[in-house]
């Protein structure tokens, strides 16, 4: 049995211009000690799954239908209750902006303190203050004991998303979900960051689900990839299944898109036509119909999240073209990308 299993997740929210379908029939799981990406643009559903397992999108606004086990527990149907003995215990989050999830009126030392006595009642507040200097001294912040009594606005962004790992790991998780833990930090913070999750799956063989758009990222610490694009998974797969043999024209578009040091640096970068659908109207069939180059008259048809790769059974995308065909299709002068419209033959 897997770690987590989510099967057909549907978040929509009722909106003044009408139904917002952000996630639209995701199913993936995450196995022990791996390390699962879920990519895409802004908009894709990303965000919205990973705080849905949460029961942070709850509200009187929102229909959350599916399933998502963790070990014997099913997050779409718990109680409050139940949801706040697993949130910061059995589940923590790394959230995308540290500096609006940590508290700014409290010391950085009683906010580790307080989410560990809460799932650890037992633990005395010395002793948990104790464990918060060595959670800050493992994510590398100098001074720890000294750093415990400063507030959030006197870290960098940097050091605050190094705290809000701290506080993730303080209860040892089953299951650490980070969403966009290195956005905006320098190259050399956020290989420290990785480094810090690398440990944590290590040591404790805890699940994680790594939420970015950065295929660096991505081809540094994941082992399989889950691709979303407006609200659906589009394709999944293993890291080498998904970066040396995509099955999707999305797919395509993200890889075209990624900086090569090995590659001519005169061209621009090619870029996925036209923007992202309106969730509350998406597009009939396939989502990517009115972006894709290569869309014919069978994508009006809703395609399948399946195998279609014989003897890959674990490859799974959503796409009607051939597996041959893609892969003539996404060759685009000596890489794989997305081929401009005006380049195509039919």
């Amino acid at each position: 049995m897997s770690l987590l299993e989510v099967d057909d997740l549907r978040v929509s929210f009722a909106t003044e211009d009408g139904i917002v379908r952000a996630v639209d029939g995701v199913a993936f799981a995450v196995e022990r000690g791996e390390v699962v990406a879920i990519v895409g643009e802004s908009g894709s559903g990303k965000s919205v799954s990973a705080m849905t397992l949460m029961g942070l999108t709850r509200g009187p606004n929102a229909r959350i239908e599916g399933r998502a086990m963790l070990e014997d527990v099913e997050l779409v149907g718990a109680s409050e209750d139940q949801l706040r003995k697993i949130r910061g215990g059995s589940i923590a989050m790394v959230f995308q902006d540290p500096m609006s999830s940590l508290d700014p009126v409290y010391r950085i030392g009683d906010q580790i303190v307080e989410q560990i006595r809460a799932h650890e009642p037992s633990v005395s507040k010395a002793a948990a203050m104790d464990r918060a200097v060595e959670l800050m001294e493992r994510v590398g912040i100098p001074r720890a004991a000294e750093r415990l009594r400063s507030y959030p606005h006197e870290f960098s962004g940097g050091m605050r998303q190094r705290v809000m790992i701290a506080m993730a790991l303080s209860c040892s998780p089953k299951l650490l979900i980070a969403d966009e833990p290195t956005t905006a930090l320098d190259v050399t913070i956020q290989a420290q960051i990785l480094e810090e999750l690398r440990q944590l799956r290590s040591e404790s063989a805890a699940g994680i689900i790594l939420v970015t758009h950065d295929l660096g990222v991505v081809a540094d610490i994941a082992d399989r990839i889950v691709v979303m694009y407006a609200g659906r998974v589009v394709e999944q797969g293993t890291l080498d299944e998904i970066f040396y043999d995509p099955q999707h024209p999305y797919t395509w578009g993200l890889l075209g898109s990624i900086t090569r040091v090995d590659r001519d640096r005169t061209q621009r970068l090619p870029a996925i036509p036209g923007l992202p659908p309106s969730l509350v109207k998406p597009p009939q069939g396939c989502h990517f119909r009115p972006r894709c180059p290569h869309a014919f008259d069978k994508c009006p048809e809703v395609p399948d999240l399946a195998a279609r790769i014989p003897d890959v059974p674990g490859h799974l995308d959503r796409c009607w073209l051939e597996p041959a065909q893609k892969r003539s299709l996404r060759q685009v002068g000596d890489q794989i990308g997305l081929a401009a419209p005006a380049a195509v033959g039919s």
